[in-house]
């Protein structure tokens, strides 16, 4: 089986891999003080929980945003499973011409998001992932990724709203009952929803104003679902697109 491994700021999100089909997933928090045993009996416990064998564990793979935690994690994997992960980076081959101007400075995340994206359309997409920051990354018909941009996430701007306006309660990020807020929850709701999904719309049209033709729009993170569900734009949701492209880049090494 291969497990397949995103690191993101908030959230480490796992998954094991039947042949093409993904059997078990998880998510845990991305704890940088975690002890490396912790993450050992973690990754332990989280397979043997879901009624596999460590040993039916023979590959893996790993991308991660998070430099602190990619060689604890990989050591930890190492230990559970008695192999070495594969960890995207640099020198990986991804079967994708990457044409930003340094190709090094691109998150593992969004290469890994592009490949699976255009997997599945074969043709022009643009991939937006919700997660700390909000990215957007752009691959075009010939399937080169092209750039994209970085957004601070909407929890992240939440966060910031609430710490610095004293006199606004935290709030929960949900759709309000309508746009016009008629109370101070309501009314922050309809900012960080509506007006969340007017960045997310407005950037989205731009890009595909500069690609210069038309392109499937694919969402994934946490907040997609709640955008999708307001958005003009975005044409589907997949929990799992980080964790489909992570398989597909396996097995291009192979």
């Amino acid at each position: 089986m291969l497990l397949g491994i995103d690191v993101g700021n908030t959230h480490t999100v796992l998954g094991l891999f039947e042949g093409e089909e993904l059997v078990h997933h998880f998510r845990i928090r991305s704890e940088r003080g975690r002890p490396e045993d912790e993450y050992y009996v973690l990754l332990a416990t989280l397979v043997q929980s879901s009624g596999v064998k460590q040993e039916e564990v023979d590959s893996s793979i790993l991308a991660s945003v998070v430099p602190s935690l990619t060689d604890s994690l990989a050591r930890s994997v190492k230990r559970a499973f008695g192999h070495q992960p594969l960890i995207v980076g640099p020198g990986i081959k991804t079967g994708m011409p990457i044409l930003y101007e340094n190709p090094k400075e691109v998150g593992a995340d969004r290469i890994v998001n592009a490949i699976a994206a255009f997997e599945r359309v074969r043709s022009g997409v643009l991939v937006v992932d919700f997660g700390t920051a909000t990215t957007f990354d752009c691959v075009s018909r010939r399937g080169e990724y092209l750039g994209g941009v970085i957004a601070p996430g909407i929890s992240l701007s939440a966060e910031a709203l609430f710490a610095k306006a004293a006199r606004l309660p935290k709030t929960e990020i949900a759709r309000p009952p309508r746009v016009l807020g008629r109370n101070t929850v309501h009314a922050m709701q309809s900012g960080l929803v509506y007006g969340y999904v007017g960045l997310v719309d407005g950037l989205v049209e731009r890009l595909q104003e500069e690609m210069g033709y038309p392109c499937a729009v694919l969402a994934t993170g946490g907040e997609a679902p709640l955008i999708q569900s307001v958005s003009k734009t975005i044409e589907e949701v997949d929990e799992f697109l980080t964790l489909e492209g992570l398989r597909i880049l396996y097995h291009r090494q192979q």
